[in-house]
């Protein structure tokens, strides 16, 4: 195998990409569930294990954010608009949710390898347990002073195990096409998508520029909202666009999984992935909760309430046509409000000697 000192940075990403492109095909003759970024992911997480010279190139993937962000804001028509906006007090319960499932889930990684893993403390396991992005609570627990190494495995090791158990539990289980609305049906047009480029370009870049989280995502995202509510239909985005942004989102989840990962702290490791499972279960339950409540269908509940990135729970919700907007929504609205609370949320237990 190459060494990673031999390869460029540009050969590096080439050949990442052709393998990743490779795993989709095979990922898509097998009908496994979202092949395009399941299967990426996996052979690119198990490459850099082994050490080979994988690598994810930055604009790329932007671009795959901003891709998927346009194409899911399509689905928020008037209709679909005021569905979710009917649905606020849902949100909050999310939120709430979130945030205890979270600060429980940090009680136990402390209990569970305070002895066993050096420097643990408990502010390192609460900013590796909540639901919230990986760079965001990386850089609050930096502030900190917390193991940031673990911090940052955590939430990659969280979101992969979410990223693929959820999916083939939504296939496996049967559920798909329960869809309360779809997107509406546009046509290609040429100018339209550049257009839409533009519009959502200029949103991610103001996202951006106001250091928000995701910006390229949750950015091409907000005006591709604004575009649906107001009924102006630009352009559909090419299947093949969306395929390849998965991709992309793909390898760049699975380049975060090193050789130097995976010996880092093998207890700690094995703990996130128990508590992984066991909050996916939790969240499931909750969901139940939830579909009684809102009368939406459970697996369209699930997914707008599972442990895992916005994207990812956002593309499975889209492939598998299982409530696209509520989920997107309930997932953006509830990752935003866990990153604006978390800091305010961990002083306050510190001033009251939970750290």
């Amino acid at each position: 195998m190459l060494s990673g000192p031999t390869v460029s940075p540009s050969l590096r990403v080439i050949l990442t990409l052709v393998m990743a492109y490779a795993a989709a095909r095979l990922c898509v003759a097998l009908q496994t569930p979202l092949p395009w970024m399941i299967g990426p992911l996996l052979i690119t997480a198990v490459l850099s294990v082994f050490g080979a010279p994988t690598s994810s190139w930055i604009p790329l993937r932007n671009t795959a954010q901003w891709t998927i962000g346009a194409a899911l804001g399509m689905y928020f028509t008037p209709q679909v608009s005021a569905l979710v906006v009917s649905l606020w007090w849902v949100v909050v319960l999310s939120v709430v949710w979130s945030l205890a499932l979270g600060y429980g889930y940090g009680r136990w990684l402390y209990r569970c390898n305070a002895s066993r893993v050096p420097g643990l403390d408990r502010v390192t396991t609460y900013f590796s347990s909540l639901i919230g992005g990986a760079s965001e609570m990386t850089l609050l627990a930096e502030r900190e002073k917390a193991r940031t190494d673990l911090v940052a495995s955590a939430h990659s090791l969280r979101i992969l195990i979410v990223t693929v158990t959820v999916p083939v539990a939504m296939q496996w289980s049967g559920w798909h096409g329960l869809d309360v609305a779809s997107a509406p049906q546009r046509v290609f047009d040429a100018w339209g998508l550049m257009q839409l480029a533009a519009i959502t370009g200029v949103s991610a870049w103001v996202m951006k520029q106001l250091r928000r989280s995701n910006p390229w995502f949750v950015g091409a995202l907000v005006a591709s909202i604004v575009l649906a509510t107001n009924q102006i239909m630009l352009s559909s985005i090419p299947t093949w666009m969306t395929n390849g942004a998965q991709m992309v989102i793909g390898v760049s989840l699975g380049v975060r999984f090193t050789s130097q990962f995976v010996h880092t702290a093998p207890r700690w490791l094995m703990s996130v992935a128990v508590g992984t499972l066991s909050m996916i279960v939790l969240c499931a339950l909750f969901s139940l909760v939830l579909s009684q409540l809102t009368q939406l269908p459970v697996a369209t509940m699930i997914l707008a309430s599972a442990p895992g990135g916005i994207a990812e729970m956002a593309i499975t919700a889209k492939v598998l046509q299982l409530g696209v907007a509520v989920v997107t929504a309930l997932q953006v609205c509830r990752v935003i409000a866990v990153l604006f609370l978390a800091d305010p949320l961990f002083r306050w237990l510190r001033g009251r000697g939970h750290f």
